[in-house]
């Protein structure tokens, strides 16, 4: 990436030129990995799937950080679900296991710009089956090839409640980069809510992919399921 040049007529510096164009719109597709793929979400199709893997037993930490609370029944889910289906920005996406086909949880791209080629990732939502599995990992991993190649943005972001650690952490392991803390930038739930900004852009996604199809690939799991090397490790030895 090249840096800041100077202008010819006031001898200040200012950024380096973009190609025109602007990014292409997330369309509702089907984005299929090894592990898992991404659906349009359906509330039809996914829906009973999804309120046995969010509710019950450790749903009040799954929906803890989201703008939402769990849900009291099936019925009042459903109709979330439909609102949310119904949505461009964001647009939903659940995540669902290849083998089983059951949706396992859902996530978003928001904050669509694609003027600024400018994009996020939000309202992740891990069911119990998902959470710390391969899944979990891929379902990453092909968004982010959906934007950068597909798309072609040149920004994509993580943002979280400052409070919530395993996002944190994830957004570290993904491979993006931490920004600051807006202080104060949200109420969420009649909570005062610090955001921590994270980015990831385009330049960086080749390490980044290299670094992801190397911790999926067969061989980096042995006979039980257990991954060989860290995604941070292969993340590292990408940039070398």
């Amino acid at each position: 990436m090249s840096g800041p040049v100077l202008d010819p007529l006031s001898n200040l510096p200012i950024g380096p030129p973009v190609s025109e164009g602007a990014a292409g719109r997330p369309e509702r597709t089907t984005i299929a990995g090894r592990f898992v793929r991404l659906e349009p979400l359906d509330p039809e199709l996914h829906g009973p799937s999804l309120w046995h893997e969010t509710h019950g037993t450790g749903a009040a930490a799954r929906w803890q950080y989201l703008f939402d609370a769990p849900f009291q029944d099936e019925a009042s889910f459903h109709d979330f679900l439909t609102r949310k289906a119904a949505s461009t920005d964001p647009m939903f996406y659940a995540i669902v296991d290849q083998s089983s086909g059951h949706a396992l949880g859902f996530q978003t791209l928001m904050r669509i710009d694609p003027s600024h080629r400018c994009i996020e990732v939000g309202n992740i939502l891990y069911g119990k089956s998902l959470q710390r599995t391969p899944g979990a990992t891929e379902a990453q991993y092909l968004l982010m090839r959906y934007v950068f190649e597909e798309l072609r943005y040149r920004r994509y972001e993580w943002k979280c409640n400052a409070l919530n650690a395993p996002s944190r952490r994830a957004a570290l392991r993904y491979g993006f980069s931490f920004e600051g803390i807006f202080r104060k930038h949200m109420i969420v739930r009649g909570r005062s809510r610090d955001t921590a900004w994270y980015s990831l852009v385009d330049d960086e996604w080749p390490g980044a992919k290299t670094a992801f199809e190397a911790w999926l690939a067969p061989t980096n799991f042995d006979a039980a399921g257990v991954q060989r090397q860290s995604l941070a490790a292969l993340r590292v030895a990408a940039t070398v």
